[in-house]
């Protein structure tokens, strides 16, 4: 049911290639010669055919993919065709530096040794076919006709970092906090102003950085934002930079929060009544290029739809740091570990579990940018075995119980921990900061502990240890690499800052590596 094929498969020169491929793969492999056919291997098997595709849609068109099953169950492995020589140079120098990342696990890619893809006999290769011609068909001609990175040379194309957003067949209302939701899963939105110009919504959206506005043109320019309506027309835009004056409905500098509202009033929560009673939306389904991982870790959806019949809710303020995170295990959660999960991407500064509601929290990160950064990596993520949801809350603190207020121990005050790995600005962790993943990085570890003291400890809270590895250089610091991402999750809640004795406490982290 996976769409992908154990038989061999041709190529242009008719070889079974899948046991000389994985021969080739093994051991200290000299480098083939670059070839518009990539390898890729350590596939996640719940991997589909487009998000493979999604890989090498930045670098030019892709016109072949052909997926298998590897030796073990859980990997696949494909064959990328890239429609230049170019872009897959382009491809494998962008990504031999910064390993991409599919459902959270490190995949690797390297040339093949084979020139040409064929898989027109593969009947059981019809479903990864269907994502390639579907994801091609998507792009509308921007990354999918010509080698666009090779045309520069291997560079990004020269532009700036605004872009111009046109809006078609406005069914219904678009807000400024709608943009934002949208676009700030390609990177840290700066400014938006909004106007109507020749009888058309249109708008202007800053970004950090140029690449981040250009990865944002390519996956969202002619996508819909609701099922058949609204859709997005983006180009660059001549200005290299805005000058906003008011933080109203109609524009906002994310970066200044002192500036008045001016004309327009500023509405921090925006409701759509909707006069159908159900409404499909593209964005839901939509979880971006997942290869880009630091900055693109997208959150699930950038609109969502209420429990309400035909009501739209759009939570939460752009550059608010208070995180509502819900559908979690009541039986199970704790503020403390709220705590310790969260603060893998910031400094946590209050955790309160509602006291009806148990499966719903709100969680206060230092700043706007770290409540970015942990809805990136932890929205979506399983957590006591539950999908977890976290978005901007419409709070902009967490209030303190008050002095015989009944709270059971559900709100708790973080901010002067001695845990926040992010308090000291020079600390190396914040060029540390991964997905979560299966194998988690240990450090700080006293001379007395060995193996299987860490193996045991870790097998106790019900870890399944499936490797285990001392760095050579420091052995103070491991990688234990556990049965499933969720393991490691709930492994980092139970003993980061474990308490070896003589004031010795274990760090842990996710990794990028794996063992």
């Amino acid at each position: 049911s996976s769409g992908v094929s154990n038989r061999p498969f041709t190529m242009s020169n008719s070889t079974p290639a899948t046991d000389n491929e994985k021969r080739k793969s093994k051991g200290n492999r000299s480098p083939c010669s670059p070839s518009r056919v990539l390898h890729i291997r350590q596939i996640p098997s719940g991997v589909t055919g487009g998000e493979v595709v999604s890989l090498g849609l930045p670098f030019g068109k892709v016109t072949n993919l052909l997926m298998l099953r590897g030796k073990a169950v859980y990997w696949l492995q494909a064959f990328l065709e890239m429609g230049s020589v170019d872009a897959a140079v382009s491809m494998v120098n962008f990504y031999t530096p910064a390993t991409p990342h599919l459902h959270n696990q490190p995949v690797y890619i390297q040339y093949s040794n084979y020139k040409e893809l064929r898989t027109d006999n593969q009947h059981n290769q019809a479903r990864p076919q269907t994502a390639l011609q579907a994801v091609n068909s998507v792009q509308h001609g921007n990354l999918g006709i010509t080698s666009v990175l090779a045309a520069e040379g291997g560079v990004l194309p020269s532009h700036g970092s605004v872009l111009r957003i046109v809006v078609e067949n406005v069914f219904y209302p678009i807000t400024l906090d709608i943009l934002y939701q949208i676009f700030s899963k390609f990177g840290f939105v700066l400014k938006i102003v909004m106007f109507h110009k020749n009888n058309q919504f249109q708008a202007l959206l800053q970004y950090a950085d140029a690449t981040n506005a250009y990865y944002a043109k390519m996956s969202l320019d002619g996508h819909s934002i609701y099922t058949g309506c609204c859709t997005l027309h983006i180009d660059f835009s001549k200005l290299t930079n805005l000058t906003v004056k008011y933080n109203n409905d109609k524009s906002r500098d994310f970066t200044r929060v002192d500036l008045p509202f001016g004309d327009g009033q500023r509405t921090m929560e925006t409701s759509l009544s909707t006069p159908f009673a159900t409404q499909n939306t593209i964005f839901p389904s939509y979880t971006g290029a997942p290869g880009f991982a630091p900055a693109m870790g997208f959150p699930q959806g950038a609109v969502t739809t209420s429990a309400a019949p035909g009501h739209m809710t759009i939570p939460g303020i752009p550059g608010n740091s208070v995180l509502l995170v819900s559908n979690l295990n009541p039986e199970a959660i704790t503020p403390y570990g709220l705590f310790i999960l969260f603060g893998v991407y910031g400094d946590v500064h209050r955790v309160k579990i509602m006291f009806k509601k148990r499966g719903i929290a709100l969680v206060q990160m230092a700043d706007a940018a770290q409540a970015q950064l942990a809805i990136n990596y932890l929205n979506g993520q399983r957590l006591y075995g539950r999908v977890m949801h976290a978005t901007l809350s419409k709070y902009q603190t967490i209030q303190l119980p008050r002095e015989g207020q009944e709270d059971k121990g559900l709100t708790k005050d973080y901010s002067n921990s001695p845990l926040h790995r992010f308090k000291n600005p020079c600390s190396k962790n914040f060029q540390n900061i991964f997905p979560p993943s299966a194998t988690l990085h240990l450090s700080n570890i006293p001379p007395s502990v060995t193996v299987d003291d860490l193996k045991n400890l870790f097998t106790s809270k019900g870890s399944t240890v499936k490797g285990f590895k001392f760095f050579q250089k420091d052995c103070k610091m491991a990688l234990i690499q556990l049965g499933s991402v969720e393991e490691a999750v709930h492994a980092l809640i139970e003993l980061h800052n474990h308490d070896f004795g003589e004031n010795q406490h274990l760090r842990v982290s996710f990794s990028k590596s794996t063992i």
